[in-house]
Parts: structure tokens; C-alpha cells; sequence
């Protein structure tokens, strides 16, 4: 089967900095990956008492080598929000960097022959615990290690069903067109990440109420949030970032090149 984008889907990329896709991965392609990600959870929560903690803003930090793990802040069980990079704490969330149903959408954005693997993270977002993430762009996190932001996609694939009820995943639709825009400067030690809501426009916030196993592919610079889980539902999420061939990975410099299907 081929999974690359058509030229209409492309266009629609262009102009509004995201493209859905619904249901890519079936019921069993889906329980694999929850097992995985839960597994990925245990190891990095076990492998804590290895790494440097800090905190920042209230929030819980743990870097373990080049895996950085973030905790939700007013979680009373360590429950864990964050892990970047998480698909070397488990063979199946390795896989998934080269699944064509990723990789193959990921070479016709980038019009390429064969992509390289930025960063990966997955947010858990557990019920009732699972916090909310402000406005913001990745751009502004990664311009300083990469000369070429512009070019990079990201992929969100919901391995549950989402909705507004357990926080789902949000977008200012055509804020990618605008670059790199400025942060807030509220005194805070990470305000600067979250962008400042005088340069975006609310009214093309785009809410994606999903089925499990669907894909939204959008642009570093796309503005995007989401609000917290409030709900008995969880809602959680890999985040898989490419880049042109030939570049390594954020955080380990590693190099991960995949051909593209069909090639």
C-alpha cells in the first residue's frame, strides 16, 4: 500500500500547517503500542534514581544519559508526562521510526528519497492527572541546535481516542507561515517557550476530536496546545519529529536514516 501524500493533501499542509489523517493504525497495531509505551514508562520511572534531577518552574526533571523524563507537577503518584527521546527504551517504539505509514506521508513533505529522525517523545497525559501544555511552537526549541528548522515535520499519533473531555490535541491553523515567533516574558524560567498570545490569532484554534491510531502531521513552527485531562480517560500520545537525510538526532547525535517507501 502506498502512503505517500497527494498533491492535494500537500497543498492543504502548506497552507494551514497540518494534515489529518484518521484510524491509520488498527485495534491491534494499537494495543502493541500502548503495551510498548507503558513499558517505556516503567523503565525510564525505574531508571530515575540513575539520573540528574531538577526542577524548573515547579516541574520535575530527570535527564538519564540523553533521555530527558518531565513529571506532572501536582501528581501525587510520580506520575511521568514526558519522555524525550523515548524509542530506544523499547524495541516496537524503535520500529515505528520506520514505518512507512509515517515515514512514507514524512519523504513527501520533505520531497526526499530517504529522511533522518530528529527527536521522538511521548506524552502520557493519564486520567485526571495528565496536565495541559500551553501555546507554543517546537521551532523556538530547537533553532539553536538546527540549521535547518524550517524543514522540520512532526507527526502526532493518538494511541487513544481524544476529545475535549481528556484534553485533546489543538492548532492555530496557518500560524506556521510566520517563522519563529517570540515567547512570553512572564519571569518564569520556561515562559520563553510559550508563545506569546498576541502573535496568534484564537479564532483558527482547530481542536482534533480523533479516533485512536489517527495521525496529524504539522510543521515545527505550527502554533499548537492542549488543554488538560480532566476526564477518566487516558490520552496519550507518541510525537515524531523528521528532518532532511543525513543529520543527527537532538538530543543522543545519533544518526537514524530511513529510505523512503518506494524508492
Amino acid at each position: 500500500m502506498r502512503y505517500q501524500l497527494s498533491s492535494q493533501e500537500l497543498t492543504s499542509y502548506a497552507q494551514d500547517g497540518f494534515l489529518v489523517r484518521k484510524s491509520v493504525f488498527d485495534k491491534q497495531e494499537l494495543a502493541l503500542l500502548r503495551k510498548a509505551v507503558e513499558r517505556a514508562a516503567m523503565q525510564a520511572h525505574q531508571l530515575r534514581k540513575t539520573g540528574r534531577i531538577y526542577i524548573l518552574d515547579g516541574k520535575t526533571f530527570v535527564d538519564i544519559g540523553h533521555t530527558t523524563v518531565q513529571y506532572e507537577p501536582e501528581s501525587s503518584v510520580d506520575a511521568i508526562k514526558v519522555i524525550e527521546p523515548v524509542h530506544e527504551l523499547d524495541p516496537a517504539l524503535g520500529a515505528l521510526v520506520d514505518n512507512p505509514k509515517i515515514t512514507a506521508p514524512m519523504c513527501s513533505l520533505l520531497g526526499s528519497k530517504s529522511i533522518s529522525l530528529w527527536t521522538d517523545k511521548l506524552n502520557l497525559k493519564r486520567p485526571r492527572d495528565g496536565s495541559g501544555f500551553g501555546w507554543h511552537q517546537d521551532s523556538p526549541y530547537w533553532v539553536h541546535d538546527s540549521k535547518h528548522v524550517d524543514e522540520l515535520h512532526n507527526v502526532y499519533i493518538a494511541l487513544d481516542d481524544a476529545g475535549e473531555e481528556n484534553g485533546c490535541f489543538r492548532i492555530i491553523r496557518g500560524s506556521h507561515t510566520r517563522g519563529c515567533l517570540p515567547g512570553t516574558d512572564d519571569g518564569t524560567m520556561l515562559g520563553g517557550f510559550y508563545t506569546d498570545p498576541r502573535c496568534f490569532d484564537r479564532s483558527r484554534e482547530v481542536t482534533f476530536d480523533l479516533p485512536a491510531g489517527s495521525l496529524v502531521f504539522f510543521h515545527a513552527h505550527t502554533v499548537h496546545g492542549s488543554q488538560a485531562n480532566h476526564s477518566d480517560m487516558p490520552r496519550r500520545a507518541l510525537i515524531m519529529t523528521y528532518q532532511p537525510a543525513g543529520f543527527p538526532m537532538l538530543k543522543s547525535g545519533n544518526l537514524h536514516t530511513t529510505t523512503c517507501p518506494g524508492t
